[in-house]
């Protein structure tokens, strides 16, 4: 009878376990979908998992707003990078959608020192021939928005961009990544 009492005892504690572990991963884990304090920018899956981008996000809403906007609409916060390091010259948003249908990633580079800066920023399309989106200029606030939409996903995954900011005719920052997962 003892051996009985305790195996149910054990079975409890194992199930109690069971279902509060879930809830305790839950809690501890960024929600998808969810909205940057102060603004209706919403943080896609990847953003929501990615501390340095929600951080940056938290620190500069007027900017992630501002940056969501001249995206369009339907468009989250995928990434958000301090370029070339912490000393922050400038910062690489990157937005996704898929609404209707369409794919879409749009990439915005923001001037972070105050001056006019020569600034180019260029979108390729992914894994299909749908060429670039280029805007280079001297700015003053930012480059971009550039964007690539399609029915297509292939259009967008593993979608090359590339930041470059010059001072003085040196690039300051000069940055390639894939603004979308690759995987």
């Amino acid at each position: 009878m003892r051996t009985l009492t305790r195996m149910a005892a054990v079975g409890a504690a194992l199930a109690a376990t069971a279902l509060a572990a879930p809830q305790a991963i839950a809690q501890n884990a960024p929600a998808s979908g969810q909205h940057i304090a102060g603004t209706s920018v919403q943080l896609s899956p990847k953003a929501a998992r990615n501390a340095q981008t929600r951080a940056l996000a938290a620190a500069n809403p007027t900017a992630v707003s501002a940056a969501a906007t001249l995206c369009g609409s339907g468009y989250k916060l995928d990434n958000a990078e301090q370029l070339p390091d912490s000393r922050r010259f400038g910062t690489l948003f990157t937005y996704t959608k898929y609404v209707g249908g369409v794919h879409g990633v749009c990439s915005l580079f923001d001037n972070n020192l105050g001056t006019a800066k020569h600034m180019k920023l260029k979108l390729c399309a992914g894994l299909t021939a749908l060429g670039c989106k280029t805007d280079e200029g001297t700015f003053k606030d930012y480059a971009g928005p550039v964007k690539i939409e399609n029915r297509d996903p292939l259009a967008v995954i593993c979608a090359p961009v590339t930041a470059i900011m010059w001072s003085d005719g040196v690039a300051i920052i000069d940055r390639q990544r894939s603004s979308t997962a690759c995987d």
